[in-house]
């Protein structure tokens, strides 16, 4: 595991987290495919948010249960509460400072989710 900054595009929104890069998952549901996200989930101990608690915004649809959150300034999609695991937090690995070319992505089918979560869960 290691300590990693990010944040979104305008840099408003800065977090720190501390993860495995190799757990980083592509969901290909409606909303995942459209944002472009890389999902990297931690528990909320392992992610503090640095700065700009005031320039997030957040969308939920259908359950209710995901909060994508964005933000106001630039719309970039740094973190979330996943559906999945909603006492965790979703960190999208495109907006940490790292190369992300040399990452090993697993995938998750969220467009069939409740099959997809009957089988398993690629980041547990």
């Amino acid at each position: 595991m290691r300590t990693m900054l990010g944040g979104c595009h305008c840099g408003r929104v800065r977090f720190r987290v501390t993860a495995d890069l190799d757990q980083v998952t592509e969901c290909n549901c409606s909303v995942c495919t459209k944002k472009g996200i890389l999902h990297l989930i931690v528990p909320p101990e392992r992610f503090e948010l640095l700065s700009g608690r005031d320039d997030l915004a957040t969308y939920t649809f259908n359950t209710g249960v995901a909060k994508h959150t964005f933000c106001k300034y630039c719309g970039v999609h740094p973190f979330s509460v996943p559906r999945s695991d909603p006492d965790k937090i979703d960190v999208n690995a495109r907006c940490i400072d790292v190369d992300i070319g040399s990452l090993s992505v697993k995938t998750f089918d969220g467009r069939h989710w409740e099959d997809a979560m009957q089988q398993h869960v690629p980041w547990r």
